[in-house]
């Protein structure tokens, strides 16, 4: 009998929350800060026209992310201010968790990923909010891709 309730999450993603569930949470804070620092760049045609990103209205800080279908395969960009390092730590997980994946991994990552990384004392709900909205804009814009 299999169990057909849940998917997997996808490898990328369970690594990161493994790596994250590994360490102390003050470990997990300072993991968060090095995401932040390997947000990837925009591709040209986003960085010359950030407007063809979607504002993350839950983030206190002006973020900016995309998810895009090419070739049946996601690609998840994102912008975030230097100075909101945990913003960017959470918008480089989900661009380095979700680019690579199909459209149907994307969909099926828990809604409470966010919240699976063990940070809920270690950053303020405000954030972890803002993550789970990139999240949802993500699946969202996946989902108006697909034919």
């Amino acid at each position: 009998m299999t169990d057909t309730a849940t998917p997997a999450l996808p490898e990328q993603l369970a690594e990161i929350r493994e790596d994250f569930l590994a360490l102390t949470e003050r470990d997990r804070l300072q993991l968060l800060l090095e995401f932040a620092g390997e947000l990837p760049d925009l591709p040209e045609r986003y960085a010359s026209q950030p407007g063809l990103l979607e504002k993350v209205e839950e983030c206190q800080s002006p973020v900016r992310a995309f998810a895009e279908v090419r070739d049946g395969v996601v690609h998840f960009y994102a912008t975030a201010p230097q100075e909101a390092p945990t913003t960017r730590g959470f918008a480089s997980i989900l661009a380095q968790g979700l680019s690579g994946l199909t459209p149907q991994q994307v969909l099926d990552v828990p809604e409470d990923f966010p919240l699976s990384l063990g940070l809920t004392r270690a950053v303020s709900p405000l954030r972890l909010n803002g993550m789970a909205g990139m999240l949802t804009r993500a699946k969202r814009q996946v989902r108006e891709q697909l034919p």
